[in-house]
C-alpha cells in the first residue's frame, strides 16, 4: 500500500487545497461573513478607497494594488454595482468574484458547489435568501426529511402550499435593539409614575404605546400620519401635524413623551412641510403645554450634531438639555443595541459619529415651575 505521500505523487490522492480568500470590505458585512464561518485562508482585505493598512492583523488592498495569490475574492459588501464595476476596469476574472448581495442579476462566481464549499451553511443560506434561490439550500434536505417521517396524509408536503422560509435559522431569538431598551425605559418610569392619562407624538404603537395601554393607561397620540384602522381600548388619536401643538391647551398635560420622532419634524420624510426649525418650535411648545410638575420623556439620536437629510437630526446631548432649559433634567441615558449606559457626562459623545450605528439619548425631565406669560412691556 502506498502512503499518503507517495499517493499524492502517483495521482492517486488528491490533497486538498486550501483555497486564499480576498475580502472586499471590512464594514458589518465582512464582519458577518467572518463570524458565520467559511472554508479557506482569508489573506486580506480590500477597500476601493483605502482608508487603513491592516484589519484583523491582515493587509488592506486598495482596489488597484490586489495581489495575485488569491484564489477568490468575496465582496462583504453593499456597494455591489460599484465594485463589479471596478472588477471589469481592472480586468478581474469574475469567476473568482463572490458577491454576497446583489445587482439586478446574478453576477460573478455562480457556481453553486463552489459557493456552498466556500461560503458555508450559514453564509450560503445568506446568500440563498439574497439571491431567492431557496430550492439550493437547506429547505429541500429539511423538507425531503420531513415527508419520509410524516405519518399523516393532511399533513403531507404539497407544492401549492409550499411557503419556504430560510432566515430564521440562524437569526437569533428576538431583537433587543434601541427601541426595545428605550420603550423599556420610558414605559416603565410612566407607569411607576402612577399616571392615569399621557400624550404621545409619534412613537411606537406596537411596542412603547402598547406597553402603556398594557397597564390601562389612557394615551393620546398625535402623528402626521394616519393611524392603523380599528379602536383599541384606551388609545386616543389625532391626526395632525405636531410642530405647534394647536390642539393642545397650556399647561393642561400631566405627562408627555417623544421618542424617536422629533427629529424627524420639518424633513418632509413623513409628508410633513420642509422647516428645519420644525423640532426646535415643537420643543418649546412641548414646554408651554406641560403642567407644573408634568414630566417628559424623550429620545433623539445623539453624537456629532447633524442632519442626515431626510432620515433625522443628530444632536449634542447639551443641545436638547439648553432646548429644554424651561425644565429640569432628572435622567439622562445613552442606549444602543446592545444595552442601557447611564451617565452624567453629557458631552461624552458630542463627537462620536458611529456610522449607523446610532446611539439614542434618553432624556427624562420635570417641569418644577409654572409657565410664565412674556411681560407686553
Amino acid at each position: 500500500m502506498l502512503s499518503k505521500t507517495n499517493a499524492i505523487k502517483h495521482g492517486c490522492m488528491k490533497e486538498r487545497v486550501v483555497k486564499k480568500i480576498l475580502i472586499w470590505g471590512i464594514g458589518y458585512f465582512a464582519q458577518k461573513f467572518l463570524e458565520n464561518g467559511y472554508q479557506g485562508e482569508v489573506i486580506g482585505f480590500i477597500q476601493t478607497k483605502k482608508t487603513q493598512d491592516f484589519f484583523m492583523q491582515k493587509p488592506v488592498y486598495e482596489c488597484d494594488e490586489i495581489p495575485d495569490n488569491y484564489n477568490y475574492i468575496v465582496v462583504a459588501n453593499s456597494y455591489t454595482a460599484e465594485i463589479y464595476k471596478s472588477c471589469q476596469e481592472l480586468g478581474i476574472d469574475m469567476s473568482r468574484v463572490i458577491f454576497l448581495y446583489r445587482m439586478q442579476n446574478r453576477v460573478g462566481c455562480t457556481d453553486i458547489s463552489l459557493l456552498k464549499e466556500i461560503l458555508l451553511e450559514r453564509n450560503f443560506t445568506d446568500y440563498c435568501i439574497e439571491f431567492g434561490l431557496h430550492e439550493e439550500s437547506f429547505y429541500v434536505i429539511d423538507s425531503e426529511k420531513y415527508q419520509k417521517l410524516n405519518k399523516r396524509p393532511s399533513f403531507d408536503i404539497l407544492d401549492k402550499y409550499k411557503y419556504p422560509i430560510l432566515y430564521d435559522k440562524y437569526a437569533n431569538a428576538g431583537v433587543t435593539g434601541n427601541y426595545f431598551w428605550q420603550d423599556l425605559w420610558a414605559a416603565k418610569l410612566i407607569i411607576r409614575s402612577g399616571v392615569k392619562s399621557h400624550f404621545d407624538i409619534g412613537s411606537r404603537i406596537d411596542g412603547f404605546i402598547a406597553h402603556l395601554l398594557a397597564a390601562e393607561i389612557d394615551v393620546t397620540m398625535i402623528d402626521v400620519r394616519k393611524f392603523p384602522g380599528g379602536e383599541v381600548e384606551h388609545l386616543h388619536t389625532i391626526v395632525d401635524d405636531a410642530t405647534m401643538l394647536h390642539q393642545i391647551e397650556n399647561e393642561s398635560i400631566e405627562s408627555m413623551s417623544a421618542l424617536c420622532s422629533l427629529e424627524h419634524f420639518g424633513l418632509g420624510r413623513y409628508g410633513d412641510p420642509i422647516d428645519p426649525e420644525a423640532c426646535f418650535k415643537c420643543f418649546s411648545k412641548i414646554q408651554r403645554r406641560l403642567k407644573k410638575n408634568g414630566k417628559l420623556y424623550l429620545s433623539v439620536p445623539i453624537g456629532k450634531e447633524r442632519v442626515e437629510f431626510n432620515a433625522h437630526r443628530i444632536f449634542n446631548a447639551d443641545t436638547i438639555v439648553k432646548a429644554f432649559s424651561e425644565l429640569k433634567l432628572k435622567e439622562f441615558v445613552c442606549v444602543t443595541e446592545r444595552g442601557m449606559e447611564y451617565t452624567s457626562d453629557i458631552h461624552k459623545y458630542d463627537n462620536d459619529i458611529h456610522n449607523g450605528d446610532y446611539r439614542y439619548g434618553l432624556f427624562y425631565f420635570i417641569k418644577e415651575t409654572s409657565y410664565q406669560k412674556p411681560s407686553l412691556n
